[in-house]
């Protein structure tokens, strides 16, 4: 409760600060994240995808954008600061991007090639001046497989990859330019450039208090003439306790809260607040470590736990607002493959197989999980790992205990070693995923992308996986494209790096004031079209 009065302390007072006569007011639109601290506001920020949906991409912006226009198909690329983009026909490693003209950052300077030159330098080379490790540590983590890049000429930078890969321009998605001036006008402190950081992007942060609050002003300058926000401002404010974010809706305090609490959505749109939820690329799992001397080395383990989750009970203790997960994609996904296990909730099965790698009654299977309190797609993590910590209790006899973390040290460690201080024993992790494409697989589970530097975090590998990636990459047709993936998905699901558990469908609420949102098929959504009654 101290958070909710906290918050709606600082929503009063921006809105009062900002006061103006009756027909001049700004449109503010106040919303309730399920961080518990304002992500970083340097160009990069933390706090998962969550920090991406409202400290990013509304700010600063890539090279490549997402189109989040549709609400019938997953959400796919569309042009960004580079008008187009193609790969190289004499080197298929190497990807030409050639620049949007007349682009200026917030601060009035002009986005060009050097901008982008320096950004990458920002990121990937730990000598440059401007080198921001948060940000080099996240940007590394997504974009696995960078080589080199270059500047061609004012308009044109090239980018190459360690290998060449035909879903490329999806890693590129998440490297955001932030303006060069910025920093040298902060005295070269990213801390302090912070305060008052320039992206491109149709939104710039007017104000920031850390652990309080970000305001968000519309661009009347943006690129895009015909994206100017319909919106003045956007106050955001971290509240982590799911309960405090519904009393806030509630009281009126703010407009929009993510992840209500699923037994609250009737009486919400009871009351006649807006409810969305819709199908996202999203699962909710365990990883299981597979370096070193745990359980999860043996696949009959792993298999056995895919056998003793109860996934349409916890889908009940969510009121609906999720799916059974039984891979990586949904089974609806025309890339699932054909997999020969489908797990369901099987104990029998379950226990036979943890038998057979040796876990029965009398030595039974005991692990620790690091676990959130809150965080970006971690729906209600506590009362969901309890339900979970029960199921397998009772169908399999697994024991296991928990390691609770704040959302941003979950993430420091998916990006550790096996055996790191921070995981204190832990041999699972409870982060939530992206699975919108081909990129997110290979920063997942391949080889290369062992933490540190990207997030197989449990080290897994499978030979026929690889082979799958392999032509992948080499993809020229999307039939070709297709049928590699889903070959690969299917090595993922019979010989399971995780613990799949369900895929969540993405709800939020809002007041009937708010018009014109659209829940695509993504983790990200436009802010643009938004506006108050």
């Amino acid at each position: 409760m101290r958070l909710l009065r906290r918050a709606a302390g600082l929503a009063l007072a921006a809105l009062m600060a900002s006061q103006a006569p009756a027909m001049a007011q700004p449109k503010t639109l106040r919303i309730a994240m399920t961080a518990a601290d304002v992500p970083i506001t340097t160009g990069m920020p933390n706090n998962g995808f969550e920090g991406m949906r409202f400290l990013g991409y509304p700010i600063f912006e890539g090279l490549v954008l997402w189109d989040l226009s549709r609400t019938d198909q997953l959400a796919t690329l569309r042009p960004g600061l580079a008008e187009r983009w193609e790969q190289d026909p004499n080197d298929p490693k190497t990807w030409i991007f050639h620049l949007r003209q007349g682009v200026k950052f917030h601060d009035g300077t002009a986005f060009t090639a050097d901008s982008v030159i320096w950004n990458l330098d920002r990121f990937f080379r730990n000598d440059s001046p401007q080198f921001e490790p948060q940000a080099s540590g996240t940007s590394r983590a997504r974009v696995t497989i960078m080589e080199s890049y270059r500047k061609i000429d004012d308009n044109t930078v090239a980018i190459t990859s360690t290998r060449p890969a035909s879903y490329f321009p999806y890693m590129v998605v998440y490297l955001l330019m932030t303006s060069p001036q910025s920093w040298e006008a902060a005295g070269r402190d990213w801390s302090r450039q912070a305060a008052a950081p320039a992206g491109t992007g149709p939104f710039r942060l007017s104000r920031f208090v850390p652990r309080q609050s970000a305001e968000l002003s519309k661009n009347e300058g943006y690129w895009d003439s015909a994206r100017i926000p319909k919106l003045d401002r956007i106050l955001l404010l971290p509240i982590p306790d799911a309960n405090a974010r519904l009393a806030a809706l509630r009281s009126g305090q703010v407009d929009w809260i993510e992840v209500p609490p699923p037994d609250s959505i009737p009486s919400l749109r009871s009351a006649n607040f807006q409810v969305t939820t819709g199908s996202y690329p999203h699962v909710w799992p365990w990883f299981l470590q597979q370096a070193g001397n745990t359980p999860f080395a043996d696949v009959r383990t792993r298999q056995g736990l895919n056998y003793c989750v109860d996934r349409a009970g916890l889908v009940q203790l969510l009121n609906g607002t999720a799916e059974p997960s039984v891979g990586w994609l949904k089974p609806s996904d025309p890339a699932f493959g054909t997999p020969e296990n489908r797990y369901g909730f099987d104990p029998a099965r379950g226990r036979a197989l943890l038998a057979a790698a040796g876990y029965t009654a009398q030595n039974p299977l005991s692990f620790k999980v690091m676990i959130s309190t809150s965080g970006s797609g971690q729906m209600l993590p506590l009362p969901m790992n309890e339900f979970l910590q029960q199921n397998l209790k009772e169908a399999c006899g697994v024991n296991v205990t928990f390691e609770v973390a704040e959302w941003n040290t979950l993430l420091t460690a998916t990006r550790s070693p096996p055996g790191a201080p921070v995981l204190n024993g832990a041999v699972s992790l409870n982060p939530s995923s992206p699975s919108s494409d081909p990129s997110i697989m290979v920063r997942y589970f391949t080889r290369a992308a062992f933490a540190p530097n990207g997030f197989n975090w449990q080290q897994w590998t499978d030979p026929g996986f690889d082979t799958a990636i392999a032509a992948l990459e080499a993809a020229r047709t999307p039939a070709e494209a297709q049928a590699a993936y889903a070959a690969a998905h299917t090595r993922l699901v019979d010989n399971p790096p995780w613990l799949y558990i369900v895929h969540d469908l993405n709800p939020r609420a809002m007041s009937r004031r708010v018009r014109g949102f659209t829940s695509p098929q993504s983790w990200f959504v436009d802010l643009v079209p938004l506006d108050l009654q």
